[in-house]
């Protein structure tokens, strides 16, 4: 059996699928485009969005979409400060109420709760956002756990930044593969 410089036989190398199926992967990123059209006619702030990105991506545990939606946060102008939180967000005082209720609704649909918790968690958010604020969310949560299921199970790699001085990283472009909400 031969094996690559991780110590993974060749055999069980991962199947990159966006690349071997690109029409289901095609399809999914014009849904994508759909969903932040929807999320932007709602009047979803984009930083609301890539909030949301990043907080799915962090449950998840998907590096790939992790380093998209950070970098995307950052250009945005969302700050380090409040995505160095964001997996407490619950214990500070950082976050607006709106962004607390996309945040609840968000982790809601990537955990999937028992029945009681998801009604709470639901009725939550809809005291600070409006039916199509709430539907928009939803979408987004959905469209990036799918995201996160396509680079988990391809094993997207994350590639280093380069340094441009001492302790300061130099985005790169995000990988073409990439196109989440």
């Amino acid at each position: 059996m031969s094996r690559t410089s991780g110590g993974v036989s060749d055999d069980a190398a991962r199947v990159l699928i966006d690349k071997q199926s690109p029409q289901p992967y095609r399809a999914h990123v014009e849904a994508v485009s759909r969903v932040r059209r929807t999320a932007r006619e709602a009047g979803l702030d984009r930083t609301l969005i890539e909030l949301v990105n990043t907080r799915v991506s962090q449950l998840n545990g998907c590096a790939a979409c992790l380093d998209v939606h950070v970098r995307t946060a950052l250009a945005r102008g969302e700050t380090s400060q409040r995505l160095a939180v964001l997996p407490a967000w619950r214990d500070t005082t950082l976050f607006m109420d709106k962004e607390r209720a996309a945040l609840t609704l968000a982790e809601s649909i990537t955990t999937l709760p028992d029945a009681r918790t998801q009604d709470q968690d639901y009725a939550d958010a809809r005291k600070h956002l409006t039916p199509d604020e709430l539907s928009a969310v939803a979408w987004v949560a959905i469209a990036i756990n799918a995201f996160n299921r396509i680079s988990i199970v391809s094993r997207h790699t994350v590639h280093a930044e380069a340094h441009s001085s001492v302790g300061t990283l130099q985005p790169q472009p995000a990988s073409s593969t990439e196109r989440s909400p």
